[in-house]
């Protein structure tokens, strides 16, 4: 009985210990995401809120590679609409929540030695519009990230467009319909609590 009981002393603080971890890893992201953002400055980043970390949220979705994807316009908060197509498809589950998301690669990144490697996957949420952007949320991937057909998606570490700080100086791609998520992301970047004013 000792020895059963010392195993789950063991096992308990092994996952409280993990936990942990992960919980300073995820801080760790945020803070330098808030240290190093090219548009919330100064004062104005004590308008940033967030999730506490929470690896609820932290999934490990199967990747199908898109076949034959043609490129499409995405439209945009702005006048300029972005090309982009859909790479493959990610599939996960909440609960009992199945899920599908499209994955995305941009045509002008693809031109780029240091962004061609990204894939995008912006969404909306059931806490858009209240507790999170109205207009969706972004996660950024890399190719590299799809090991085994496998790729993990943590939405600790989605983030706001700069169109969530700024009104009218970006064109920010707006999620397409079939990426509404039917579940409340209640992780990542909530809404800013300020405004910039644009120059």
């Amino acid at each position: 009985m000792k020895t059963i009981v010392a195993a789950l002393l063991i096992c308990c603080f092994a996952t409280v210990q993990a936990q942990n971890n992960y919980n300073d890893s995820i801080q760790q992201y945020l803070s330098k995401y808030v240290k190093e953002h090219e548009v919330v400055t100064g004062d104005n980043k004590k308008g940033f809120r967030f999730y506490a970390p929470n690896p609820a949220y932290r999934f490990v979705a199967r990747f199908e590679k898109a076949a034959d994807s043609k490129w499409f316009n995405m439209p945009t908060s702005g006048k300029i609409q972005k090309a982009f197509r859909i790479y493959g498809t990610l599939y996960f589950s909440k609960g009992d929540t199945a899920i599908q998301l499209p994955v995305y690669q941009s045509q002008s990144l693809l031109e780029s030695p240091r962004y061609r490697e990204n894939l995008f996957l912006p969404f909306t949420d059931l806490t858009s519009g209240d507790e999170t952007y109205a207009s969706g949320r972004y996660l950024d991937l890399k190719l590299g990230d799809i090991q085994n057909g496998r790729i993990v998606l943590d939405f600790n570490k989605a983030y706001n467009p700069y169109c969530a700080y700024v009104t009218g100086k970006y064109n920010c791609p707006i999620p397409p319909r079939a990426n509404q998520l039917p579940i409340a992301v209640m992780a990542g970047e909530k809404t800013f609590s300020g405004h910039i004013v644009a120059e």
